[in-house]
């Protein structure tokens, strides 16, 4: 099994299911790019790197959502 912690908590994933970047784990939460601030392993990935920022297992990710409001 491979594994990432996604804001506190750990999910594990098949060796051949573990999303590859930061986009395809976004994708796979149901998250909108646009819409949060990503963080791998303490560094704040900027949204135009999402696809090209390789996940590995064992890394933390933190994701920040806005929400509209007042």
């Amino acid at each position: 099994m491979t594994s990432l912690t996604i804001n506190g908590r750990q999910r594990q994933f098949a060796p051949d299911a573990m999303p590859r970047t930061l986009s395809a784990l976004l994708a796979e939460l149901n998250v909108a790019a646009a819409t949060v601030v990503a963080e791998v392993d303490g560094a704040i990935v900027p949204a135009e790197r999402f696809g090209t920022t390789e996940l590995q297992s064992g890394q933390t990710i933190e994701l920040v959502k806005f929400m509209g409001g007042g």
